[in-house]
């Protein structure tokens, strides 16, 4: 039987429900939204008010977070709390099984609170089908969703001990005793496309009867038809209300947009150099490149010979018209190649940068040179090479050809080896200013603890670095709290490990200025595919220390492996030169695996932590072509659930967004949001600033995925 194509949702609106995901309002439904897609949205039937982040890193996979305020039941003592209503955390993760087709529909199994308290935890397995403008879901729920238990598992009749669903524990373990355990019952949505653009309606049977609701409630119900509407404000806004359980009312808003389209023009750049050359012009006529006899000692005698002020007017050419410094300039004679390398790019995306250099280094090279080498360096490592093609690149942008008849003429290549380096002919060898510093806002937040659910501060940051060569440098970080509410901070989270992250109250309310780094670090290679670093000062706001780390990443393989040791001690709370007594020796050994999978990586470390435990750490994420990254990670280590706290084990959900993608001139710089439903010292790592993986990763991620 011949495989069917998925059925596009072309001028149907996603929408989502009360927990966040695409669905109706209490149910979902199977579809997904674009991989790279966020989603924020808050939710309001009471008693709940829901704060949901979805995210959809794969086309297949979508996970994300959730804070239920529960309004009529207090966090805890008045004496700690005050007011405050009780938070609940939760982290859902949902797969698509198949895609809809003709005959069939889409298919997506959900866990809802896989491991948070419990108190909506809950699994699904759904279907949607498209009639018009009509789309179908139907499914199955277990777990709090269920909460009439119509039907009996029919999981029990392969297992009996699917029968029933075991008391959640509370602690925000895994509890796979309780996934797709227990009664069932079913559940039907239909959503409708009205002729008006942008609304939708909906309606939905509950497979809820709220009579088990957390903390023992009995929500009253008149009907199980829950009804809805939603309306499309724009392509990234959605308002919508409904009438659940008969007699509640329902609110939402939901903020959505895709970050793998983030982009951003860019201006101030000179203008580029308009073609139109004899030299480009007999290139166009002919189809070929006429240069300099290949004989290689003719290629290096003849620019040794040429006029000796070209490789400086090239290297301030590229400087101006391309916004960036040319740090060497090499003649590599076997394969008739201009080395050009460029130092520190402040840009995040490569790609319109190799463009605007291949112009220039095209029209004002010498003839002789038949290709370019360009290498991007980060303090003195090597962070991405591409060759570019002469004779192609002037083909492929004088010249109209079709798409199939395009041949590449910049490719990602081997970065040139050292010892072709030692023995290449150095052309021009300039250095920029050692010193850099910059200054700019800083954001800390805290959520969900007791004294309030958002404790924030705003600052000032000044950061600067001095250059004592390409690769050794120091740095340093002075940070200045201009508005907080870190005041009401007076929660001592327990803990039974030393209290290496725990101990954050002080850290974030005992002084204004702080310096949360002041590091001398040196970067060097070992061998051509091999780097090593060492380093020590004021690693982080909590840690001071020395260590050093290792990296083997051969070009164009899959896997890298690194380790890092340091010897570490604890810093006085008011995160200048003091220090405390504690103090550790911690490390870990890292394999990193570029899965081939759109645009996945894998980690998975080994070592000692801070608090002195040992375990593994797994971090997956997905980076899109324009440097978006969305991953999540989680550490287990020898410290039992109970020794751990509230949490059982360390996770968190990050996101990091390239200021490049939002500012009008490029920058390097990158946004990293991190989110942990709780913040405690087992399976806390040394936040190192310069990683070696990081320094060697290339910054073009087009580029990086044509290797």
């Amino acid at each position: 039987m011949a495989q069917q194509a998925a059925v596009p949702l072309h001028g149907f609106d996603l929408s989502v429900d009360d927990w966040g995901e695409p669905g109706v309002l209490q149910t979902p439904s199977a579809r997904m939204y674009p991989a790279g897609t966020a989603i924020a949205s808050i939710s309001h039937v009471f008693p709940y008010s829901r704060l949901n982040f979805i995210f959809q890193p794969l086309s297949w996979l979508e996970f994300g977070f959730r804070y239920t305020d529960i309004l009529n039941q207090p966090y805890g003592p008045a004496s700690l709390s005050g007011n405050q209503s009780y938070k609940d955390k939760s982290v859902d993760l949902r797969l698509r099984l198949h895609q809809e087709t003709h005959n069939w529909p889409a298919l997506a199994l959900g866990i809802q609170d896989i491991g948070g308290t419990g108190l909506f935890s809950s699994e699904y397995l759904v279907g949607s089908k498209r009639f018009g403008n009509f789309d179908v879901n139907a499914g199955l729920a277990w777990g709090y969703l269920a909460g009439r238990q119509d039907l009996a598992n029919p999981l029990g009749l392969l297992f009996k001990s699917f029968k029933t669903r075991a008391a959640s524990t509370g602690t925000g373990s895994l509890n796979f005793k309780t996934y797709f355990h227990g009664r069932t019952a079913p559940f039907v949505g239909v959503q409708y496309q009205t002729p008006l653009p942008g609304l939708t309606l909906k309606a939905e049977y509950d497979p809820n009867n709220y009579k088990n609701e957390p903390f023992g409630e009995v929500l009253p119900q008149r009907s199980p038809i829950n009804l809805g509407a939603v309306y499309h404000v724009n392509p990234n806004v959605d308002v919508a209300v409904g009438l659940e359980r008969g007699n509640t009312l329902q609110t939402e808003l939901t903020l959505h947009g895709n970050l793998a389209h983030l982009s951003q023009p860019k201006f101030g750049y000179p203008n580029e150099e308009p073609l139109q050359t004899t030299y480009v012009q007999q290139s166009v006529a002919t189809g070929t490149l006429h240069l300099a006899p290949k004989n290689d000692a003719a290629v290096v005698a003849s620019i040794l010979q040429s006029e000796s002020t070209w490789p400086t007017d090239l290297a301030k050419r590229i400087d101006d018209e391309c916004l960036c410094h040319v740090g060497q300039l090499r003649a590599l004679p076997s394969n008739e190649a201009l080395y050009v390398q460029i130092d520190n790019p402040d840009a995040y995306e490569l790609q319109p940068l190799v463009e605007r250099i291949s112009r220039v280094l095209v029209l004002h090279a010498p003839d002789q040179f038949r290709h370019f080498s360009i290498v991007f360096t980060r303090w003195g490592t090597v962070e991405q090479s591409l060759l570019v093609d002469r004779r192609l690149w002037l083909i492929n942008h004088t010249r109209y050809l079709p798409a199939g008849s395009r041949l590449p003429d910049t490719v990602v290549a081997a970065p040139p080896r050292l010892d072709d380096l030692d023995t290449s002919t150095p052309l021009l060898a300039q250095s920029t200013s050692p010193f850099h510093v910059s200054f700019g806002p800083g954001y800390q937040q805290t959520m969900g603890g007791p004294n309030g659910f958002i404790l924030y501060q705003l600052s000032a940051n000044l950061f600067s670095t001095y250059k004592f060569s390409p690769n050794t440098w120091i740095a340093g970080d002075v940070n200045y709290g201009l508005l907080n509410n870190y005041s009401h901070f007076t929660y001592d989270a327990p803990s039974n490990l030393p209290r290496v992250r725990t101990d954050i109250r002080e850290y974030v309310t005992t002084s204004r200025l702080t310096m949360p780094l002041l590091q001398i670090t040196h970067i060097g290679r070992i061998s051509n595919d091999s780097y090593f670093s060492v380093y020590g000062g004021a690693l982080e706001p909590m840690f001071a220390g020395v260590g050093g780390e290792v990296l083997y990443r051969p070009w164009g393989s899959n896997f890298a492996w690194g380790a890092d040791l340091n010897e570490v001690r604890q810093r006085d709370f008011s995160q200048r030169f003091s220090l405390l007594p504690y103090h550790v020796l911690t490390g870990h050994a890292t394999m990193y695996w570029t899965t081939g999978i759109d645009g996945v990586l894998a980690k998975v470390s080994a070592g000692r932590y801070l608090a002195g435990d040992k375990g593994v750490t797994v971090d997956l994420s997905r980076t899109f072509a324009n440097g978006v990254r969305i991953g999540a990670y989680a550490t287990k280590t020898n410290v039992s659930a109970a020794q751990f706290g509230e949490g059982s084990f360390d996770k968190g959900i990050y996101l990091d967004i390239p200021f490049d993608l939002m500012l009008t001139r490029s920058t390097d710089q990158v946004a990293h949001i991190l989110w942990q439903p709780l913040l405690r010292d087992g399976g806390a790592k040394l936040d190192r600033k310069y990683k070696l993986y990081d320094l060697t990763s290339d910054g073009d991620l087009d580029l990086r995925n044509t290797k």
